[in-house]
């Protein structure tokens, strides 16, 4: 999936390290948001800030940054409350929004005001950055697609999330960006680390590993980069949550928007909020 969903291409990415947003939820009405950093249990909208507030209610850590878990609640939230459009744009209806800032002719929705951040500056999430997440969970997407076709697959019944990344993944919000493929979100589970748990039964277990070298035999590898159909997979799946393929596992947990109807890979910029 690329750096995208480790913070490394998003404006103010940053590792999941303390004082990085980790989880965000955006009020549908209101547009304002409320996230919480690593190293602070409270929510930021019960943050108690200013030299006046008692020092056991004071916030260990302001906001920093962005880590990966928190990109992908904040550009999920952002679609499902109509900020994004299924295109990933904007929506220019809000753009006069205090949450939205222009930049130059790119909006950008504050996640973090000023006020919150340890750096005294506003955390943004831009439109490149949602561009990026788009590319990062489209090419995932459309990789799940090109192996489920060519095996003869059409619904997925159970999918593990493995490695560190899988284990901060909150499972609607990865469905709701498109980034997995629709499944019951109760069979969506992490399992850790599972290369290494998978290295270690190896060694100690002969018949799994005779199994383990009799399952790699069969393994067929796929050229996705010059496969046709990976291509048109991965157009489709740019799009929140995807193009094409339905959902169903998400009605009446996360509303999804109705699919945009603007012509795919359209060049139009976005327009001016005076426009």
């Amino acid at each position: 999936t690329g750096p995208a969903f480790e913070g490394a291409q998003i404006s103010y990415g940053m590792r999941a390290a303390p004082g990085a947003i980790e989880r965000v939820r955006i009020d549908p009405h209101s547009k304002q948001a409320r996230f919480r950093v690593i190293g602070e249990e409270k929510w930021s909208d019960a943050w108690r800030l200013g030299p006046d507030a008692p020092l056991a209610a004071q916030t260990r850590h302001l906001a920093a940054g962005i880590c990966g878990s928190g990109i992908i609640e904040a550009v999920a939230e952002m679609f499902v409350s109509g900020i994004l459009q299924a295109d990933g744009r904007f929506n220019p209806d809000l753009f006069d929004h205090e949450r939205i800032l222009l930049q130059g002719r790119k909006p950008a929705y504050v996640l973090a005001p000023a006020g919150y951040t340890s750096s005294g500056e506003p955390i943004l999430v831009t439109q490149d950055d949602v561009r990026a997440i788009q590319l990062a969970k489209a090419a995932l997407y459309a990789g799940c697609k090109l192996l489920l076709n060519r095996a003869g697959i059409a619904q997925v019944d159970r999918i593990l999330l493995a490695g560190a990344f899988g284990s901060y993944i909150d499972p609607p919000y990865a469905m709701i960006l498109g980034l997995i493929p629709d499944c019951d979100l109760a069979r969506v589970t992490s399992v850790g680390n599972a290369a290494g748990d998978g290295a270690r039964i190896a060694l100690l277990n002969r018949h799994k590993r005779q199994e383990a070298q009799a399952l790699a035999r069969q393994v067929r590898y796929i050229e996705t980069a010059v496969d046709p159909e990976f291509q048109q997979e991965f157009v489709d799946a740019i799009h929140l949550p995807h193009a094409r393929d339905a959902f169903p596992h998400l009605d009446g947990r996360l509303p999804t928007p109705e699919p945009d109807t603007a012509p795919r890979h359209s060049r139009r910029r976005t327009r001016r909020a005076s426009d």
